[in-house]
Order: structure tokens, then C-alpha cells, then sequence
């Protein structure tokens, strides 16, 4: 079964996808580490990041790896792991920019969707269930308040060393909603099919325990065609 978890940034789309995954024994794929490790790729090449033929020219020799850990996944960019350096703000605060450009898409997206090929997966991003994985089983639209959305990620930046006050993450989360929904390239929507869950007033646990069962319904639905 393929699981499509899409919403806008700092939902807790990729912590609820990776406990999903672990619950269900399934590959977990983080799209939006992806993107982010090109931004990271054009940032230290310094190439601006709206040069696109510029960017689009690196991607060839460009190796993105995911290698699991006791306590989640390492993201490897040529081998090396840039798991914390992709969560910088510079990173942060460019990623749309790239992920606008039409080639890093498409490389990308055909990238994603060969990982999914080999088998069940959790794949958590912003177009996942509209463009990459369209035919997924299951589709979930994550959304939060933009306050609760800053504030977590206030939390998680300071779990990492990252100061930054939460409001200008306010500001920063807005904007990047603003990019993300107007963009000409798969901006980010809900799909027709897909059940949307408000997180802003639920748990972890809640919202996993809630995607579990949505799972379990689609599987028994097929089980029975």
C-alpha cells in the first residue's frame, strides 16, 4: 500500500509519516529532506537559487541517500550527512525557491515514485498525493494553525541548537505557505480523495492512531472487492 501524507510546513507531517512507517513495517520516504538537500547542494555551490539552468545543470551528479538509525533516518547527500545542515534556516528559508523550479521537480518526483515502486511506503511532502503518488491507497492532508505550527518548530529548533524567535517563525511559516499554494509548479492542495486531519489541538499519538485506522479501513475495503 502506498500512504501519501501532504500538508504545509511544520504540520508534523514527517514525525507522524516516520512513526506510521514504523508502526506498519513500512519504507518511509522524506521528500521534503530531498529538496531541501538540493537547496543545501546550490547554497554551498553558491548558485543563487532562482538560477534554475544552474541548478537543474548539478543534478546529474547529485546523490541523495536515506540510511536508517536507532532514533529515525540519516539523510546523505554524496555521502555525506547533511541530516542537520538541511534543517538550518538558510536552508529553511530557500527551499521553496528551488522546489519551484519545474526540472528539480521532475527529477525528484521520478526519483520519489522509483522508491515507492519497490514496495509498501509512507511518503510525506506537499504534492505527494496529487502529483507523485497519485493512485496512492491512502491520502491524508495534515493541517495546524500557523501559531501552532511556529511554535513547534520553535521547540524543535531549540532541541537542535537553533535560535530563532517564534515570531519570525510565524512570519517565515506564512510566507512559505504563501509560496507553496501560489507556486505554477505542483503548488501544494489538497487532493480530491484525500482525508484531511487538523492537528492543531491533536497529539502524536492521536493523529497516528488515527491515520492507523484509516489504513486498516482501506485495507479491509480491498480485501473485500
Amino acid at each position: 500500500m502506498q500512504i501519501a501524507i501532504d500538508g504545509p510546513a511544520s504540520a508534523g507531517k514527517s514525525t507522524i509519516a516516520k512513526l506510521v512507517a514504523t508502526k506498519l513495517g513500512y519504507v518511509y520516504c522524506d521528500t521534503g529532506a530531498m529538496y531541501r538537500t538540493v537547496t543545501l547542494m546550490a547554497l554551498r555551490a553558491r548558485i543563487d537559487v532562482h538560477d534554475a539552468d544552474a541548478i537543474t545543470a548539478r543534478l546529474p551528479e547529485l546523490r541523495i541517500d536515506f540510511r536508517p538509525t536507532a532514533d529515525g533516518q540519516q539523510v546523505l547527500m554524496n555521502g555525506d550527512d547533511v541530516s542537520l545542515a538541511i534543517r538550518q534556516e538558510d536552508v529553511t528559508n530557500n527551499a521553496s525557491a528551488v522546489s519551484a523550479i519545474p526540472a528539480v521537480r521532475a527529477d525528484l518526483t521520478q526519483r520519489q515514485r522509483d522508491i515507492a515502486a519497490a514496495g509498501n511506503i509512507v511518503m510525506d511532502g506537499r504534492d505527494i498525493g496529487t502529483t507523485v503518488l497519485p493512485d496512492a491507497e491512502l491520502k491524508v492532508f495534515m493541517v495546524a494553525s500557523v501559531e501552532e505550527r511556529a511554535r513547534r518548530r520553535f521547540l524543535d529548533n531549540q532541541a537542535k541548537g537553533i535560535d530563532v524567535p517564534v515570531e519570525v517563525l510565524e512570519q517565515e511559516i506564512a510566507a512559505r505557505d504563501h509560496k507553496d499554494s501560489t507556486r505554477a509548479t505542483s503548488p501544494l492542495k489538497q487532493a480530491d480523495d484525500a482525508v484531511r486531519i487538523d492537528t492543531t489541538h491533536m497529539s502524536i499519538d492521536e493523529v497516528v492512531t488515527e491515520i492507523l485506522r484509516l489504513h486498516d479501513d482501506r485495507e479491509q475495503t480491498a480485501a473485500t472487492k
